[in-house]
């Protein structure tokens, strides 16, 4: 198996319900986060487990495109959101946490490939440190533009 995982996290000045809020509204999520160029319900209403997606998103100059799945859900403290693609299984999971002055926003981020080939193996030997410093910027970005939704800003 190889593969990695990245962790990054916010301070939010709003409550947690709030924040919550932006981060399961799959139907505003292409408005909130820019790097989002689509953004397709494929089965469910809401944001529950089972809820799944399709979610074209601009990343290191071109478009990919992911179907995505809510695998957990505890309003409003996590989430668990699972997508596959290429053999690699990709797990992304927020945690909210209410701080004195709103919420603490927490994104872990883990890619994994059970079985790779040799390509794959050398791709990750190869770019794997430079993939997670990718993932963590974009993550990063990510959790700017959701801060600045719930706080009822611009992004900086």
């Amino acid at each position: 198996m190889v593969g990695h995982s990245v962790s990054v996290e916010r301070e939010i000045a709003a409550t947690v319900e709030r924040v919550w809020e932006i981060i399961t509204d799959l139907d505003y999520a292409a408005e909130v986060i820019p790097a989002i160029v689509s953004l397709e319900r494929l089965a469910g209403e809401g944001y529950e487990v089972g809820v799944r997606w399709r979610e074209t998103r601009k990343m290191w100059g071109r478009e990919e495109t992911e179907e995505m799945e809510v695998v957990a859900s505890e309003a409003p403290r996590t989430t668990s959101i699972h997508a596959e693609s290429r053999g690699t299984r990709y797990l992304t999971v927020y945690t909210l946490e209410p701080t004195g002055s709103g919420t603490r926003l927490v994104c872990d981020f883990s890619a994994e490939t059970p079985d790779p080939g040799p390509a794959q193996r050398i791709g990750w030997f190869v770019f794997g440190r430079a993939g997670m410093r990718a993932t963590r910027k974009a993550l990063d970005q990510d959790l700017a533009h959701i801060a600045a939704a719930a706080e009822g800003r611009e992004p900086a």
